[in-house]
């Protein structure tokens, strides 16, 4: 890694937004290295040896959870799951309290994920451990961006120019947030498709917008990004049915034969709803890269808890924290 003294380590990882070109580029590099070490029988480095990482997540979570938990003890650090439901947070603990009893524990990287947004940005003002955003509201999610931009590199390894067309609740996902910075950051062209409800009016200025997949489909995209409808999130219907949303905006049969056909990859972040944004059928797709994205999110995690340096002055710092634009 012979740029790492070039491309400082930051205490923070809060979103995606505030990251330069070149710190981007950075993370993607090392996480190629530790991608290679799957292949190995010894699937561990020393790298954070004697460094303590606490997964610290107030919503469910499989992947990304599990993804940091084999991402930390891969680097040989030691990994405490804070289980919420079985804490003093259901007795009425402030984070702010939580984030003090931890701070007393000397954890080095706090992972955190909150239905509230900012609240990782708030938690690294308190606490000199390294705090990296694992998902917080509607806002961010830069390590699902870092992997999202890692598993596109290895199929198209001159990303600049391809076109992303991603689909579904753009207005709740923090993923769509996240993803879409990344890709425009890189030079990748970003369409969006969706209910006119869960499209924002005020999506990003760089994101095309198309009325149905006709109108997607001629645009010729590379990589279909289908997104999670996210029930829990939505406080009113945005649309009819679920059936509906299948009909009208899901990857049917006859959608996907088209995929398969103009030879486009597919993409999700997980957790699927077949039936509803994905048929079956497309789920065993041998473009798809949806599990190649689970794989990659471990050595993109590692790649950033090995970048990111805890703060060892006697006062706490923040990060980066500007919002995802």
């Amino acid at each position: 890694m012979s740029d790492e003294n070039r491309i400082p380590s930051r205490k923070d990882l809060l979103d995606i937004a505030s990251l330069s070109v070149e710190e981007i580029e950075h993370l993607l590099k090392i996480a190629v290295p530790f991608k290679d070490l799957f292949k190995r029988s010894v699937k561990k480095v020393p790298a954070l040896r004697g460094k303590t990482v606490l997964n610290l997540f107030y919503e469910p979570s499989t992947r990304t959870s599990s993804s940091f938990e084999v991402a930390a003890s891969r680097l040989s650090a030691d990994v405490t799951n804070f289980t919420v439901s079985l804490s003093s947070v259901v007795k009425g603990e402030s984070i702010i309290d939580t984030i003090d009893t931890l701070q007393a524990m000397r954890t080095d990287y706090v992972v955190i994920r909150h239905s509230a947004a900012g609240i990782p940005n708030l938690i690294a003002k308190h606490t000199r451990a390294s705090v990296v955003n694992a998902g917080d509201g509607f806002h961010a999610h830069p390590t699902q961006a870092l992997l999202d931009m890692f598993t596109i590199r290895e199929v198209f390894p001159e990303s600049a120019g391809r076109k992303v067309l991603i689909v579904g609740d753009i207005l709740h996902s923090r993923v769509a947030r996240s993803t879409s910075t990344i890709l425009n950051k890189l030079g990748v062209e970003v369409g969006v498709l969706g209910p006119s409800t869960l499209v924002p009016a005020a999506r990003h200025g760089f994101m095309r917008g198309f009325k149905d997949w006709d109108e997607a489909f001629a645009w010729k995209p590379d990589i279909v990004y289908l997104l999670r409808v996210q029930l829990e999130r939505q406080g009113e219907p945005f649309f009819p049915s679920l059936g509906e949303y299948h009909r009208v905006y899901g990857l049917t049969t006859k959608r996907y034969q088209r995929v398969k056909d103009e030879g486009i990859y597919l993409m999700h972040p997980g957790p699927v709803n077949r039936g509803v944004e994905i048929d079956n059928e497309a789920m065993t797709y041998e473009r798809s890269l949806i599990n190649t994205q689970v794989e990659n999110g471990i050595a993109a995690r590692m790649a950033v808890l090995y970048w990111l340096k805890p703060d060892t002055g006697s006062e706490a710092r923040g990060g980066a924290g500007a919002k995802e634009s």
